[in-house]
């Protein structure tokens, strides 16, 4: 391994070829704004990396509300843990949308959206996305595959219980399922394709 490393960068920076080289989408932002990434997040979203340089992150979301939400709902645990993650519907540069594992590290808590890694996992091969979806309905989605009850979701989402419940029982429908357990199943790929 330490040929290939020294063949490939020459010895001199290791970092910088994980970061090239890393099997997983990577992401420097900077107020929400992208400023470096590697070829496999550029590749996860059908963009080259020089693309994506200096670009808001809202182009990798569904849409902006989405974009200000999620924002809004990470802030709290950036600013408490420095750290954050998820599992979200993201956009790509063709419209289609994924299931993407998320996990971000703030530089300072004070001010965590100054500057953060992330780091992007494609999950689509596990977890298909194929229902059309709101964007509401797929937060509530989103937080029903990690284990939320209606009350949390509500809670997470600033929302009533009883509007988080009309959510679902719209979830339920589009899925064809009758419980809360078959539809995290075909959500989380099982059986069927989750939602968009």
């Amino acid at each position: 391994m330490s040929d290939f490393l020294e063949t490939t960068s020459g010895g001199d920076d290791h970092g910088e070829l994980g970061f090239q080289l890393a099997g997983v989408g990577l992401c420097v932002s900077r107020e929400r704004v992208i400023e470096r990434c590697n070829p496999s997040f550029g590749e996860m979203f059908g963009y080259l990396p020089v693309e994506l340089a200096g670009k808001s992150l809202l182009c990798l979301y569904p849409t902006r509300d989405e974009f200000e939400r999620t924002g809004t709902r990470l802030l709290p645990a950036l600013q408490t843990t420095g750290r954050y993650s998820d599992e979200r519907i993201m956009r790509r540069k063709d419209g289609s949308l994924f299931w993407c594992h998320v996990s971000g590290r703030a530089q300072r808590r004070e001010q965590p959206f100054a500057c953060a890694v992330w780091t992007f996992d494609d999950l689509s091969v596990q977890r298909p996305v194929a229902r059309r979806l709101t964007g509401r309905e797929r937060e509530v989605a989103q937080l029903l595959v990690v284990g939320k009850q209606s009350k949390e979701i509500a809670r997470i989402l600033d929302l009533s219980p009883r509007t988080v419940d009309g959510h679902r029982a719209r979830l339920l429908e589009k899925y064809a399922v009758r419980s809360h357990v078959e539809l995290v199943s075909k959500l989380l790929g099982g059986g069927a394709a989750a939602g968009a």
